[in-house]
């Protein structure tokens, strides 16, 4: 799909599918324009939205390589390698692409490790994990899927703190919105959970405390809604699923909670934040459960009265 001897991590991907695929690589052109249109939207928000490093507005490469995708929006691109279009889509994809801090030339292009369009790429590979007749499970090649998955490291800007973020919102995700059926796939996000503190204390930077705090906080939301009525959603059936969200509430707590410096300190506000947190769903729990009797109760009550008195 490239040339010889080019890097993976040296080349616009987008830029090489477009003029490598011909319409006769297609059923028929309706789908080679639509795959034409993907890549575009593709290379506009790598380069143009969501770009590793923040683009000048006054930036002339930006302004033409956003007319060349606006005009071939409207109308398919010649992608024949002498095609003027074509070698100006090139050139200012690439002018674009190897863009540094200091102003100088890299060898590496980046066109998707801008944040968050690097996660959701990722995020979508991750997705292979899964078999396709069968949502909830994962497939037995999942180990060489995911070694596969990780040489795009290089191109998305990844490592394995963030690859652990990502897999654990695909894990818990994927047990939420396939109704929550298959206990294995909450088992394993809280096991990638606990490396995911490990990797948070370890961890500066603004856009991993950003990715975070955000699927943290969902990941909370969600557990917390039912352990406050526990009672409503845990029975002696799944006492292992609600030992499980007790755990993922306790350790995202404690990855967002304010860090304190003195290892004892830390250690006791810890062990305050689960026994805080455990204490506050028993009591919500139980006055949930009382409300719903109580309710229970005087419903049957009035309706036994009212039988009375005919």
């Amino acid at each position: 799909m490239y040339q010889l001897g080019k890097r993976i991590e040296s080349i616009v991907l987008p830029v090489e599918m477009l003029q490598q695929l011909k319409p006769s690589d297609f059923p028929n052109q309706w789908e080679y324009e639509a795959w034409q249109r993907r890549n575009l939207k593709l290379l506009e928000a790598g380069l143009l939205l969501h770009p590793l490093l923040p683009l000048d507005k006054t930036d002339t490469a930006a302004q033409q390589l956003r007319l060349i995708i606006r005009g071939a929006l409207e109308k398919p691109l010649e992608t024949g390698k002498n095609n003027e279009s074509m070698q100006a889509l090139r050139s200012i994809a690439l002018s674009l692409a190897c863009r540094t801090f200091d102003g100088s030339v890299s060898e590496t292009s980046h066109w998707a490790d801008g944040f968050p369009l690097n996660l959701r790429i990722y995020q979508m590979l991750l997705e292979a994990c899964f078999d396709v007749n069968d949502e909830t499970s994962v497939i037995e090649e999942v180990d060489e899927v995911l070694e596969l998955v990780k040489k795009t490291w290089v191109v998305l800007g990844m490592n394995q703190m963030l690859h652990d973020l990502c897999f654990l919102w695909i894990l818990f995700n994927r047990y939420v919105v396939t109704g929550q059926v298959e206990s294995d796939l909450l088992f394993a996000a809280n096991n990638l959970l606990m490396e995911v503190e490990k990797d948070a204390k370890a961890m500066t930077d603004p856009d991993y405390s950003k990715i975070i705090s955000s699927t943290l906080g969902t990941i909370l939301g969600w557990a917390e809604k039912r352990l406050l009525a526990y009672h409503n959603y845990f029975h002696s059936d799944n006492t292992e699923t609600m030992e499980c969200v007790v755990s993922m509430v306790v350790l995202s707590a404690k990855i967002m909670v304010e860090d304190i410096s003195h290892e004892y300190h830390r250690t006791r506000k810890e062990i305050d934040l689960a026994r805080e947190r455990v204490d506050n769903y028993i009591r919500s729990s139980l006055r949930v459960a009382f409300v719903q009797a109580s309710f229970q109760y005087f419903s049957i009550m009035s309706l036994h009265r009212m039988s009375s008195t005919r």
